[in-house]
């Protein structure tokens, strides 16, 4: 039997489709023709009916149609389904024959033309004699018809053509060649479909009607047969709803038969299709629930009709032809835009696939272990006359028998015989390893990790079986590693086991001694002969001999690897592997530890590597090399014992390189670090430890950085997280899990043996030249040279504080943008032991806020480490924070000539500003003077000098100032007239008398000046005596170009008679100015009120007497009428 018997038929697995056949088109030498058949199969979208053409000639012959039955009494079935019927339908005998015949409507032989087309479809209908085809014709035509009607010849014509062809009028179709050829032949095609599906509903009423005739008893198997036509011919008239309905039907009735070991093939067989086809048409109706649970159906009740036990194979390669057929419909199903999710999807069908798959290479191997001298059977019982077999299901020597009992036991003895050597032929693991990789690509597509790995560990041990050791090992390879990372141990060493064997297999050296060395290690299951044996063969590699076979392996693969082997010996190249460990777990573990994360520059760097091996025996290494990111110091670290290739595991407890199982080893290493690398790090990049020499071969076990491999991380992570009590050791060992690695460490400068000081009064006050003493005494035993000083603004800060912070060393003379703020490397000189020195730094603040300011001191000192001399740079620095305030608040204010506060002034009227200095000093404040510096825009009324020189402030006391200002008329300015600037010079009083003065400038703020049309200001005494005549002069001056009307009246007050008009109106010419004169004469003695001035600007109506009241005072102080005084009341006073 050939691989592929179990194959679903090619028909089985298409989609049905009406099958019309095309005649009468030339499509080689005609282009109208092949325009025609290109229209209807090129580029055919989903859109268009599901229609089968084939061109043939008008003369084809069709299958000849088996005479009618009329009784099916003593008809006995010999099969359920023959192998030919379903691609009999699909490409055989047609739904539909159209003949194509060009003829126009004005043809003028229309007779002969007519009789030749009658005769082409007689021809036609001979070919299908018997058969329920239907046939048309379809004449193309050069011109386009008209509209139905209006051509009669047309109508005539065609009348007359389809007696002579006798045709209905709804078979005989009109295909003019014009422009629009596509159109044309898509409407055709409906038109044909609708033919197709009239034949179809036919042959199922046929099939229908026979089951009538049918009885229970002889004709189970016509029961199925006809179940399954009529579900079929469903398919083909696209109806697949009753299609499934007929198919669950006939999978019932297969099911109802009754089973032997000589039919069970069949039934299965036949089972298998049906069960197909139902799936096919769930999932095509978007139902895979109800797929799965037919799937599911059919697993059930056929896994155990296993047949002939000479044969067990074959039912294990049918049910993985199950799996892997839904496997693919469910696939198929998906790309058509079906959700599957990770717990069911196509992935678990093809794992059960391959299962069975590996079920059947096991049965076979059991079964078909015949001697090398039996031979195939002669004549082959297999062939069949056509080559084919004639019913589904059935065995080729017995075709049609269905007698239970075998008529003829060693024919069928010698059929068994033959499919057995067949199957030993078959190549199962490529069938394996075919349906295990599907499985992992849908694992891998729905995120199944796991599962993904356990297949693929299948699929190399099915390499491993198929001597592709190469592939074998890329599979495991690959796997390893996830294994590895979640600790899957047992599982790890079962995979190592196999690869183990693969890389003997093929002589791979350093895949043999990577795996030996992990197999050896704690992630290891096997037992200590087992882990003895491959250390064994481990040395053998080593010493440069052929290692023992790997159990269990081929016995003709083991010979063509010991020649392998020999040649590996025989041949010169390269003897030192180099194997990271840091991908898996080998026998050794190493961890460096550093004793300090940092260590000064003239003190020795001192680590240990702490190594322990898990091998069953003591075992010798030749070389332990520590790597530093600085490869100079890789000359100090290397250890090295020579020793003889066999004495790898002699010898065991000599020697610092000896590592006895279960123990920690710890050695101890130190180095003096160049001084060029204070403030760097030096770390371990990679440890190497070698095992073997060179004579031999020589095995370098690499560590990235400070030790740990694949399985470090995870043990360290339970090793943190248990509460177990760790037993005691003695002193001189340490538990393994308590030693954390620490790879690199800092190089930090000598300790100095100096001390900075500072010395200064905060806080700094803006602008001035801050003093700030450092003060540097060495404590060095020796004398130190070459101190340089760093002082200023602390790198790191706001820009802006860079910017507005300046230092120097010079206090005399103001700082400018040209400073720096911080000075670097200032040369000091030396210091003798005890000696100290004094720096003064000037800071010069240009903001205020907080500042850090760092004073760094460095200096070179000769010290001894380990007994070499070195020169050592010692640093020592020191930070203040410094803040800066202003040294004093001033307030400006602007007040009329009475000392009323003033929110604008007026053209040409004086005014008051006043000034108000107050410290905010801590310190005293020397104000050495002030200036006035006026804007063009103002004018003073006196002379501008300073009140307040040489004035010392303390804390909160102020010092203030006052000058008289006019404003001339500038017209209406937006925003106000500048005023000028205010500077004051200043010092701290404690500064010494070279410190400059400061000089701070205030912008003074602007001034709203407003135009009156008219001033008032009254002459009259600074006080009033009661009952004293006191005269008052007012004077009016007109601001305006106008000539102004004024009303003036006079209130009186209860405090004061008057004389004068109390009541006027007169005129002011412009720029003039007239005056009133008042004699008022007091009555009461106090603080009283004059009697009210009103004012009223006939022009200007918003002049108010408020505005006035700002201009003149409104009241004055009387004192009591004097007496005349005696001697005897002066005496007495």
């Amino acid at each position: 039997m050939s691989p592929t018997q179990w194959d679903l038929p090619v028909e089985l697995c298409c989609r049905p489709m009406a099958f019309v056949t095309l005649t009468g088109l030339d499509v080689v030498y005609n282009a109208v023709h092949r325009a025609v058949w290109d229209a209807f199969c090129a580029n055919r979208r989903a859109d268009r009916v599901p229609i089968s053409f084939k061109v043939l000639p008008g003369d084809h012959e069709y299958p000849k149609c088996r005479p009618k039955r009329t009784s099916y009494e003593w008809y006995i079935p010999k099969g359920i389904l023959k192998t030919g019927w379903m691609n009999k339908h699909l490409n055989l005998v047609p739904a539909l024959v159209v003949v194509f015949y060009e003829l126009d409507w004005d043809e003028p032989q229309w007779k002969e033309k007519q009789s030749e087309c009658a005769t082409r479809v007689e021809i036609v209908r001979q070919s299908l004699q018997g058969r329920n085809t239907k046939v048309a014709v379809v004449l193309i035509q050069k011109k386009t018809p008209l509209p139905p009607g209006e051509d009669v010849i047309a109508s005539e014509r065609a009348a007359a053509l389809c007696n002579a062809c006798e045709l209905s009028g709804k078979s005989l179709f009109v295909l003019p060649h014009t422009d629009h050829l596509v159109g044309y032949i898509i409407r055709l095609e409906n038109a044909f479909y609708e033919h197709a599906q009239t034949y179809y509903y036919t042959e199922i009423r046929r099939v229908k009607s026979h089951k009538e005739f049918l009885n229970k008893t002889t004709h189970q198997l016509l029961f199925v047969r006809h179940q399954f036509k009529i579900a079929f011919f469903s398919e083909l008239k696209q109806d697949t709803q009753n299609a499934l309905k007929n198919y669950r039907t006939a999978y019932n009735l297969v099911h109802e038969l009754r089973a032997h070991e000589t039919n069970i093939l069949e039934i299965k067989t036949m089972a298998g299709f049906i069960n197909y086809k139902i799936c096919r048409l769930c999932f095509q109706h978007n139902t895979p629930l109800d797929a799965i649970a037919q799937f599911r159906k059919h697993i059930d009740l056929c896994k155990k009709k296993i047949g002939s036990a000479e044969l067990s194979f074959e039912h294990a390669a049918w049910m993985s032809k199950q799996f892997q057929a839904f496997g693919d419909l469910f696939d198929e199903a998906i790309k058509l835009g079906l959700t599957a999710i990770q717990t069911q999807n196509p992935g678990f069908y093809y794992q059960q696939a391959a299962y069975y798959a590996q079920e059947r290479k096991q049965l076979a191997k059991s079964l078909c272990n015949h001697e090398a001298s039996v031979m195939y059977p002669n004549p082959d019982p297999l062939e069949t006359q056509t080559g084919v077999l004639d019913f589904y299901g059935q065995r080729s020597w017995r075709q049609g028998i269905l007698s239970f009992d075998l008529s003829d036991p060693e024919k069928e003895k010698v059929g068994v015989l033959a499919i057995q050597l067949k199957e030993r032929n078959v190549a199962h693991s490529e069938i394996i390893i075919a349906l295990l990789s599907n499985a992992v690509a849908q694992f891998k597509k729905y995120k199944c990790p796991r599962m993904k790995s356990h297949l693929m560990v299948q699929m190399g041990e099915e390499y491993y079986y198929a001597k592709d050791y190469t592939k074998a090992l890329k599979l495991l390879d690959y796997v390893m590693c996830d294994y590895r990372s979640e600790g899957w141990w047992t599982l790890l060493t079962s995979i190592l086991t196999t690869a183990l064997k693969c890389s003997y297999l093929m002589a791979q050296l350093k895949d043999y001694i990577t795996y030996s060395l992990e197999l050896l290690g704690r992630a290891s299951t096997l037992k200590d002969d087992q882990k003895s044996r491959i250390e064994k063969n481990l040395i053998n590699v080593l010493m440069n001999e052929s290692p023992d076979p790997e159990p269990d392996c081929d016995i003709f693969a083991v010979k063509t690897a010991q020649k392998l082997w020999a040649d590996r010996i025989s041949l010169a190249g390269s003897n030192i592997f180099t194997i990271g460990v840091q991908d898996f777990v080998p026998f050794v573990q190493c961890k460096a530890k550093f004793h300090a994360p940092s260590f000064h520059v003239d003190v020795p760097v001192e680590f240990d590597i702490y190594l322990k091996a898990d091998c069953p025996h003591p075992i010798r290494f030749s070389k332990l090399c520590v790597s530093f990111n600085n490869q100079e110091y890789n000359q100090f670290c290397v250890i090295e014992e020579a020793s003889k290739a066999n004495e790898v595991l002699e010898n065991p407890t000599q020697g610092k390189m000896c590592l006895v199982p279960g123990k920690t080893r710890k050695l101890l290493f130190k180095f003096v670090a160049k001084t060029e690398d204070v403030g760097k790090k030096i770390e371990i990049t990679s440890v190497d430890l070698a095992l073997g020499n060179e004579m031999g071969r020589c095995v370098v076990l690499n560590w990235q950085g400070g030790g740990g491999d694949a399985a470090s991380s995870q043990e360290a992570l339970q090793a943190a997280r248990s509460f177990k009590r760790r037993p005691k050791l003695p002193d001189n060992e340490v538990h393994w899990d308590s030693i954390i690695i620490q790879a690199s460490t800092m190089i930090i400068s000598r300790v100095p043996n100096i001390s900075v000081h500072l010395r200064h009064e905060p806080p700094a006050l803006t602008n001035e030249m801050y003093c700030l003493v450092v003060t540097v005494q060495s404590h060095e035993k020796t004398q130190i040279r070459d101190v340089k000083l760093t002082a200023g603004l602390k790198p790191g800060q706001d820009a802006n504080l860079t910017q507005k912070t300046h230092v120097t060393l010079h206090g005399t003379e103001l700082c400018d943008e040209s400073y720096p703020a911080l000075l670097t490397d200032i040369p000091v000189g030396d210091l003798h032991p005890g000696e100290q020195l004094e720096k003064m730094l000037y800071v010069r603040c240009g903001t205020v806020g907080s500042r850090m300011f760092l004073v760094y001191v460095s200096y070179l000192i000769n010290t001894i480490a380990e007994g070499k001399e070195i020169v050592c740079k010692c640093h020592k620095d020191e930070t203040v924070t410094i803040e800066t305030v202003f040294p004093f608040d001033v307030a400006v204010k602007f007040v009329s000539t009475k000392f009323e506060h003033l929110e604008r002034v007026y053209a040409d009227i004086p005014f008051l500003l006043m000034t108000d200095l107050l410290s905010a000093s801590p310190w005293a404040l020397t104000v050495v003077s002030s200036e006035l510096q006026l804007a063009p825009s103002m004018t003073t009324v006196d002379q501008l000098e300073s009140q307040v020189d040489n004035v010392v402030l303390q804390t909160g006391e102020s010092a203030s100032e006052c000058f008289c200002l006019r404003c001339p008329s500038l017209g209406n300015v937006e925003g106000g007239v500048a005023t000028g600037h205010y500077i004051i010079s200043w010092k701290r009083t404690s500064a010494m008398e070279n410190i400059p003065v400061i000089r701070t400038v205030i912008t003074l703020p602007h001034v709203i000046v407003e135009n009156i049309p008219l001033h008032v200001n009254a002459d009259l005494p600074s006080f009033g005596r009661v009952r004293e005549s006191l005269p008052v002069k007012y004077h009016l001056q007109n601001k305006t170009d106008f000539v102004q009307d004024v009303e003036i009246s006079v209130e009186p007050s209860d405090a004061f008679m008057f004389s004068g008009l109390k009541q006027i109106r007169l005129r002011i010419l412009p720029g003039t100015e007239q005056e009133m004169l008042y004699n008022f004469y007091p009555l009461m003695a106090g603080y009283q009120q004059l009697p009210s001035l009103n004012i009223n600007l006939l022009r200007f109506p918003n002049f108010t007497n408020q505005l006035l009241r700002r201009f003149i005072p409104t009241s004055i102080f009387v004192k009591p009428q004097g007496r005349l005084m005696d001697d005897t009341s002066i005496a007495a006073a």
